[in-house]
């Protein structure tokens, strides 16, 4: 089995306060892999970390084989990684096509340039329109992306997410705050846009955790107390003690 990610006894101290503690994990390719745990877990700062946000403290982590621990964000992107935040992050004055069609330049081999139409790059308009399909955004193509409504700005932001061709995405509480119906629609379309990658998410809802995932992580207190596929987390004492108590029988 390939491995897409890779973390080797990473640790991340905020001064005196290690909030990451020895976190050895091995996410495969084509996994969809959940990380759950109680609030202040480090769930966040795992993610932080494995994307280039935040430096590792000690320890290594790597990317479909290659150390990425000391690399800036936008390089690990360019190597196939890409996520979304808690908070939506989109150009709210841009439209939605425009906020896809700017995801898609970098991939498709357009560089900073003050002489190109970005209107007349056909192969780019093509990929941005075939994205807002997928992600159920289409009707609202010159819609100002900041007027959306929550679960559609949600949904645009997974559409970016994917749009650079990143094999491995990561999504950081993707339903959190949404209804019960848009959870259902969010659901359907991270199973669709992750088919074939690898995807890691953070994820509070555990009707789409167990729904989701085909291997869930536990973090507590900034340790892995277990990695197991969702029907062995589900009846795992430790994690029923540490985290999902009654909801564990739901």
């Amino acid at each position: 089995m390939t491995v897409a990610i890779s973390l080797k006894d990473v640790r991340k101290n905020f001064g005196p306060t290690e909030i990451i503690r020895g976190v050895t994990l091995d996410i495969n390719q084509g996994e969809r892999h959940a990380i759950i745990g109680p609030n202040g877990a480090g769930k966040s700062t795992m993610f932080h970390l494995i994307s280039g946000r935040l430096k590792v403290s000690s320890g290594a982590i790597e990317l479909k084989g290659e150390d990425v621990t000391h690399l800036q964000p936008y390089e690990i992107n360019r190597r196939g990684l890409s996520r979304s935040f808690q908070v939506t992050n989109i150009f709210p004055k841009l439209s939605v096509y425009e906020n896809i069609r700017c995801a898609v330049l970098w991939s498709l081999g357009y560089r900073y340039s003050f002489w190109r139409f970005v209107d007349r790059l056909q192969d780019a308009n093509e990929r941005a329109a075939e994205i807002m399909e997928m992600i159920g955004l289409s009707s609202r193509h010159d819609v100002p992306a900041g007027v959306l409504a929550y679960a559609e700005q949600r949904a645009l932001e997974i559409g970016i997410t994917i749009a650079g061709g990143a094999d491995v995405i990561m999504l950081d509480e993707p339903t959190a705050g949404m209804s019960h119906a848009e959870t259902e629609q969010a659901v359907a379309l991270i199973r669709k846009v992750s088919e074939g990658r690898t995807l890691i998410m953070v994820e509070h809802d555990m009707g789409v955790v167990f729904g989701l995932a085909d291997r869930i992580s536990v973090l507590v207190y900034g340790q892995i107390i277990a990695s197991d596929a969702p029907q062995a987390i589900r009846a795992n004492p430790a994690v029923r003690e540490a985290y999902l108590g009654e909801e564990a029988h739901a």
